[in-house]
């Protein structure tokens, strides 16, 4: 028996579904630390829904925040032995310079990258390396402009050290800049992070210094644009 032709409208409708994957994944996930701050506008939005002014302010605040907290979906590149950028931003130095004296690494000078941020970046850490957490050390300081070099010393820091399988140590920094007054570092002593891991956050501007062993060749130029977790940094001896 012949069938019959379904009715029109009755064809299961994937377009819905086709829109919602699209923008599932053009639109990238937000920070759960980020959810404070587009809460409150949007509240602001809702109390203040008969004044188009208040109500648009309120938009408009929630749309800069969720922006802001973005945490894109990245894919870190599976070479062994390499070192991927922290964080998006811009190379500000690559240099050698004594690693963060909590971090007990010593007090010779070790090949460094540091990355500035700007507002507009990305504002998430992930992890430089796959390894195991040794250290996290936090130590309060000044707030100066995060693109200056002295801020690497002065500023307010979180520091991290990681040990990969292969036994290099690698240490990651993140600095407090001129009106980030909020550094969030979810990773703890102990605790194992594949390469590409986010691990923490800097609000709003700030910097992010890597620290590799002697002898890593490293492979980004000052000026050069990073992107978190893609970017590859460095070789490890």
């Amino acid at each position: 028996m012949a069938r019959r032709p379904k009715p029109p409208g009755t064809q299961p409708d994937t377009s819905a579904a086709h829109v919602v994957e699209l923008v599932r994944n053009t639109v990238p996930p937000m920070h759960p630390a980020g959810l404070p701050f587009v809460l409150g506008p949007l509240a602001l939005a809702v109390l203040g829904r008969r004044s188009t002014l208040v109500r648009r302010a309120g938009l408009l605040g929630a749309g800069a925040c969720a922006a802001f907290f973005r945490n894109p979906n990245r894919v870190p590149p599976n070479r062994p032995g390499v070192v991927v950028a922290p964080a998006d931003g811009e190379v500000a130095l690559v240099d050698t310079a004594a690693p963060p004296a909590e971090l007990g690494m010593g007090t010779d000078p070790l090949p460094r990258v540091s990355i500035f941020l700007s507002v507009l970046d990305v504002h998430t850490q992930r992890s430089p390396v796959g390894g195991e957490v040794l250290k996290v050390v936090h130590r309060r300081g000044r707030f100066l402009s995060a693109d200056l070099p002295e801020a690497s010393e002065a500023n307010e820091r979180n520091s991290m050290l990681l040990r990969t399988r292969s036994g290099a140590e690698v240490a990651v920094v993140q600095i407090a800049g001129l009106i980030a007054r909020r550094i969030v570092c979810e990773a703890k002593v102990g605790d194992r992070l594949p390469i590409g891991d986010t691990y923490g956050l800097i609000r709003f501007g700030s910097r992010v210094d890597t620290y590799f062993p002697a002898g890593t060749k490293l492979l980004v130029e000052r000026g050069q644009r990073t992107v978190g977790a893609e970017t590859v940094l460095a070789e490890l001896p």
